[in-house]
């Protein structure tokens, strides 16, 4: 279900070609990632990345989103 979109912004797409998740959903305001079957380790592999990347993203995730091993990339 991988969407590419040319209205991606600069740091959300740099992002997806650093992650490479197999699975995510566009939302208005960045990403959901979904099927993540080590979510902990993915979600800090995200954050790293963005932080390593001086990327202008923060993760979000709730309890509903870990039900399906998903979390949100969007826009700081």
């Amino acid at each position: 279900m991988q969407k590419t979109d040319t209205t991606i912004g600069t740091d959300l797409q740099k992002f997806i070609e650093k992650f490479e998740p197999s699975k995510f959903k566009m939302l208005a305001r960045g990403i959901e990632i979904r099927g993540n079957n080590d979510l902990h380790r993915s979600i800090t592999f995200a954050k790293e990345l963005i932080d390593r990347l001086k990327l202008k993203l923060t993760v979000h995730h709730s309890a509903e989103m870990a039900l399906y091993g998903g979390f949100e990339v969007v826009y700081a």
